[in-house]
């Protein structure tokens, strides 16, 4: 792989060569502002990121999470980008592909979650046990689906995937000009897709991190070859892939540490707790000194509290312990990017950056005390059984509506209900349907249907799918 390829500023859709539409913004700054001012984005606001329609102002949603992903991504471009020039790794690097890189970084942190369901990651739980359950079960024109879709059709609903998802809002169904979505620059493509691979190829077990999910789905291959070529990947990973995941990494794990403070599910005494149990069980090394020193770091600041005599000591602590923790991170993971850069560049490096670094157990003690004292805690619990009741009940519906539409046996199996399911579908997904059907066999415009179901389902926020359900089951 080759930086100058790599940096890749064509369009799926071209419509002018860079550089010359006499507009003095980069390719990538240009994405930069079609991102920010899309209702896409704009629905993150209302989507769950730990705590489902939660009434604070202080907890975060999807929409201040992926501005933070933004913010670490970018700085991890600038640290990374400042190593290899100062370095000398690659003749190809010079400042002009550093601000690109942080341009590119900057703009897929905003869009990385902009594919995620409702209430969470829960939301993509929901998603896929509604298709291992009932697909076998559905029948369309007397044979089951099962028997009608081919193996990588079924696992793309049985596999679903945000990420996955993002590609596709991104590339398809945000309706800006025409069909091709936002029409991104291919370089910011291929970074928002961290596994490039098919949900046939996906092996969460092999140990390699871009096989651990799927990448893409069946109906979007033509776009994600594209991608690939153009970017010189021949089914690598893009490099900024793993600076992006990193950003990820280093921004939900320290968010959801503060945000369960805050909420009375964490204090400082657990935490200090939790982090003294880690200590001691984390072989000698590097990455025991790293943990050691940033988990002393939590002490100061909360004596630094009480000294002060601050009305909430706990919540001081960790709010300036997490911030050092992401410093500590940022530097961790631009190391392990820098020492590993050839394996990287090459398409050999299998694992994430934070989980090579020495900052390893910081993540997993913060990720482990998140799940225990957050993750499945009685009020979240509740609510993703809640969530499922909804999700359940909207593909249901939605399916049920669309498993006839737009073929020969339409007329046949029309309802009332199904009529009115339809026209309440988006008119935007009805003609990307359209679209991207004609000349399809019957086999394909099946799975678009279902897929048309899941972008719709997929595409509402936390309060839009709760108000759904309660207004098709007469709870007004």
């Amino acid at each position: 792989m080759n930086w100058t390829q790599l940096m890749c500023s064509e369009r799926l859709r071209q419509y002018t060569k860079p550089g010359t539409s006499g507009d003095l913004r980069s390719e990538f700054e240009k994405d930069y502002h079609r991102i920010i001012s899309s209702p896409s984005f704009r629905r993150l606001q209302d989507k769950t990121q730990v705590f489902p329609l939660d009434k604070s102002d202080f907890i975060r949603t999807r929409l201040t999470h992926s501005l933070e992903v933004s913010s670490f991504a970018k700085s991890l471009g600038q640290s990374v980008g400042a190593r290899i020039i100062n370095e000398k790794l690659a003749d190809d690097f010079d400042e002009s592909v550093r601000s690109g890189i942080c341009d590119v970084l900057q703009c897929a942190g905003l869009i990385h979650d902009i594919g995620n369901p409702a209430f969470g990651h829960f939301g993509e739980s929901a998603i896929q046990d509604w298709f291992k359950k009932n697909l076998g079960l559905l029948e369309y024109n007397g044979r089951k689906l099962t028997d009608i879709l081919t193996e990588q059709m079924q696992k793309d609903f049985f596999r679903f995937e945000g990420n996955t998802q993002a590609l596709r809002v991104v590339t398809r169904l945000h309706f800006l000009v025409d069909e091709h979505g936002m029409n991104l620059t291919k370089a910011l493509l291929a970074t928002i897709i961290k596994y490039p691979c098919s949900s046939l190829e996906s092996n969460k077990e092999c140990g390699d991190i871009k096989l651990k999910k799927m990448g893409y789905f069946y109906a979007d291959k033509d776009s994600f070859d594209d991608i690939q070529s153009s970017c010189g990947l021949n089914g690598s990973r893009h490099p900024l892939a793993f600076l992006l995941e990193a950003a990820d990494d280093i921004a939900y794990n320290t968010a959801d540490i503060e945000d369960a403070v805050k909420k009375g599910n964490l204090n400082y005494r657990i935490l200090r707790d939790e982090l003294d149990k880690w200590s001691k069980k984390i072989p000698q090394g590097p990455k025991a000194e790293t943990f050691t020193e940033t988990a002393g770091r939590l002490d100061r600041y909360y004596n630094r509290a009480l000294e002060n005599g601050y009305d909430n000591p706990d919540l001081y602590a960790v709010q300036n312990w997490i911030v050092r923790v992401q410093g500590v991170l940022i530097n961790c993971a631009t190391d392990t990017f820098i020492n590993d850069y050839d394996e990287i560049m090459s398409g050999r490096f299998k694992k994430d950056l934070i989980g090579a670094s020495n900052g390893e157990y910081i993540v997993k003690a913060l990720s482990d005390a998140a799940y225990r004292y957050v993750f499945i805690s009685k009020p979240i619990l509740k609510l993703e059984v809640a969530a499922s009741a909804i999700f359940d009940f909207l593909l249901e519906r939605y399916t049920d509506a669309f498993l006839y539409y737009d073929t020969p046996y339409w007329k046949e199996n029309r309802t009332a209900l199904r009529d009115k399911l339809t026209m309440l579908m988006s008119e935007n997904y009805l003609r990307i349907y359209h679209k991207y059907s004609e000349g399809k066999s019957e086999e394909e415009k099946l799975y678009l249907r279902l897929l048309m179901v899941t972008d719709y389902i997929c595409g509402m926020t936390d309060s839009y799918a709760k108000r759904m359900y309660q207004e098709l089951n007469g709870v007004i």
